[in-house]
């Protein structure tokens, strides 16, 4: 059995630990996820999840510039 532990640290007024990288070993390190904590009544046991984050769609903000039209130059000017 592999046993892990980690320092629970106070923060304001709630609690945080890290996550270690042997639990992360086959998620995706370049897209950001979620850790889920869930706890089961019935076996008095927490488990952890990873869950990925959804990306949020950018709405294409490309939208084609505006051409500025020239004066129009009379018969004669440069």
């Amino acid at each position: 059995m592999v046993e892990i532990k980690r320092k629970l640290y106070k923060r304001g007024s709630s609690f945080e630990t890290t996550v270690p990288m042997p639990l992360l070993f086959a998620i995706d390190k370049s897209k950001k996820h979620y850790v889920v904590f869930k706890y089961d009544d019935s076996s008095n046991r927490w488990y952890v999840e990873l869950e990925k984050m959804e990306e949020e769609k950018e709405e294409s903000s490309e939208e084609e510039p505006e051409q500025k039209e020239e004066p129009s130059k009379k018969e004669g000017e440069p």
